[in-house]
């Protein structure tokens, strides 16, 4: 396994310190293997040696009013895994917009971005595409994410308060992600996955791509129109 290495934060970095926020985001396991199979229906899958990774939200209000969120492994070397999370972040008064960029590289350390002072991450996400750069003063990572609308799910989040799953989450399962990481400038490591999972998240959003799909808008399970 691969965990996360830093012991004093997470991928939500200081923001992990700041009380009552709606949101945190923590990327905890890199990579590992498995071993097993999976059943579907007549078929039997083995999976033996897939790639793993896992991760953790909470918070106290469930999930922001807007969100994107991707992650990826499947690179030319497997060692690579990717991970990244944004949105509108809360606590009282203070409202923000926040993303985090988190690269394990291979044989090499974890890069985190998205501090907004030291290490800010832009980010540009429509229907179909993610679009994000970050940098501090040792590190840059650009990423290019892209999947077709029709192949995404649309899946529940849960409304803590209210007990109840809405749909929420746009969910890509097999996009493309291209990465490249730099440091002081030279380029240390790019890579390519067409197994990138990638998520464009919002109650308003997930309820109007029900409707233009012409399913029920409470439904919490959309398939892919593809």
């Amino acid at each position: 396994t691969l965990p996360w290495p830093r012991r004093r934060f997470g991928g939500s970095s200081v923001f992990q310190t700041v009380p009552a926020l709606n949101q945190y985001w923590h990327p905890w396991l890199l990579g590992a293997r498995a071993e097993g199979y999976a059943v579907l229906g007549d078929e039997k899958w083995d999976l033996d040696g897939a790639q793993v990774y896992g991760e953790k939200n909470w918070g106290k209000g469930g999930f922001p009013e807007s969100w994107w969120w991707g992650q990826a492994q499947g690179f030319a070397d497997p060692e690579a895994c990717v991970a990244f999370a944004g949105g509108q972040v809360h606590s009282g008064p203070l409202r923000t917009e926040v993303t985090a960029v988190v690269v394990a590289l291979p044989g090499g350390p974890v890069v985190r971005l998205g501090n907004p002072v030291t290490s800010p991450v832009r980010a540009t996400v429509t229907d179909e595409t993610w679009s994000l750069q970050g940098r501090n003063r040792r590190w840059s990572i650009e990423i290019e994410a892209a999947s077709p609308i029709g192949s995404a799910h649309v899946l529940p989040v849960p409304l803590p308060a209210e007990r109840r799953n809405v749909p929420g989450a746009i969910e890509h399962l097999a996009g493309s992600m291209s990465v490249t990481v730099r440091e002081r400038g030279k380029t240390v490591w790019s890579g390519e996955s067409r197994l990138a999972a990638l998520e464009h998240g919002g109650l308003d959003r997930a309820r109007a791509e029900l409707d233009r799909r012409g399913a029920d808008s409470a439904a919490t399970d959309g398939p892919p129109l593809l």
